[in-house]
C-alpha cells in the first residue's frame, strides 16, 4: 500500500514538475535562481516605493539579498544536480507561487507596516543567519565534491552529527529572516514550507540511504536534524 508519505510526494512533484503538462522546457534552478537572485533587488524596491530606509529594513535587504548573492555563487561554483532538471511551464508557475514567492511575505510585512527591530534583535538575527549560511553551504560543498570522487554515505565534516545539515542552516537562515520581520506571517511559511517540502525531501533520502550496509550505525549516532552530541 502506497504510503501518505508516498502519495503526498507524488502529488507534490507532479504541482511542482508536471503540472499542465506540455514539454518541459524550464530548469527548476532557473525558477530558484531567480527569485533569489531577484531577492535583494525586490527589497530594495519595496523600501523605495514606500520611502522606509530603516535600519531593519537595511539590514532585512543586508541579510536576505546576500544570501540570494551567495546562492547564485553557489550554484555557479557547485551546483546541485537536484536543481537541474526540467520542469513544465505549469509547474514552474506552481514552485513561484506555492514556495518561493511566498519567501517574499516577510520584507513586504516588514516595509509595508514599518517595523522597526532592536539593535539586540538585529544582532542575534544577523548571528544566526551568518551561522546558518556557513553550515549550509559548507554542507552542500561537502556534499558535492565528495560525490564526485565515490558514491555513498557521507558520515564526516558537516555530516558527522546530523544527517542534513544542509537543511538545518537553511532553516537557521530563513528563520533569521523571520525575527527580523517581526510579524508571526513569515513563521506561518516557514512551516508550511520545512513540513511540506524539506521533511518529506529529508525522510525520502533517509528511505533512499537505508540501502547502504553502513546506515543503521551512521542512523544511530546522527540526528535527522538537530545534531546529536552525545
Amino acid at each position: 500500500m502506497t504510503s501518505l508519505l508516498d502519495r503526498w510526494l507524488a502529488l507534490r512533484d507532479h504541482l511542482s514538475e508536471d503540472f499542465l503538462g506540455g514539454p518541459k522546457v524550464v530548469k527548476l534552478a532557473w525558477v530558484i535562481n531567480l527569485q533569489k537572485g531577484g531577492t535583494l533587488f525586490f527589497v530594495l524596491g519595496l523600501m523605495v516605493a514606500f520611502d522606509v530606509f530603516t535600519p531593519t529594513a537595511w539590514t532585512y535587504a543586508a541579510l536576505h539579498g546576500s544570501y540570494g548573492l551567495v546562492w547564485l555563487l553557489k550554484e555557479l561554483v557547485f551546483p546541485d544536480p537536484g536543481w537541474q532538471r526540467r520542469i513544465t511551464i505549469g509547474g514552474a508557475v506552481n514552485a513561484w507561487l506555492l514556495v518561493l514567492g511566498l519567501y517574499w511575505l516577510a520584507p513586504v510585512l516588514l516595509v509595508v507596516n514599518g517595523h522597526e527591530a532592536s539593535p539586540m534583535t538585529l544582532g542575534a538575527a544577523t548571528l544566526l543567519y551568518v551561522l546558518g549560511v556557513v553550515v549550509m553551504v559548507g554542507a552542500d560543498a561537502q556534499k558535492y565534491f565528495v560525490l564526485k570522487e565515490r558514491p555513498g554515505l557521507i558520515t564526516t565534516g558537516f555530516f558527522a552529527r546530523t544527517r542534513n545539515p544542509n537543511y538545518l542552516g537553511e532553516m537557521m537562515l530563513y528563520a533569521a529572516f523571520a525575527v527580523v520581520a517581526g510579524h508571526v506571517a513569515p513563521w506561518l511559511v516557514l512551516g508550511f514550507v520545512w513540513s511540506a517540502v524539506f521533511l518529506p525531501n529529508m525522510l525520502r533520502k533517509e528511505a533512499s540511504m537505508a540501502r547502504y550496509p553502513e546506515w543503521a550505525a551512521y542512523r544511530a549516532r546522527t540526528g535527522l536534524l538537530l545534531p546529536r552530541l552525545f
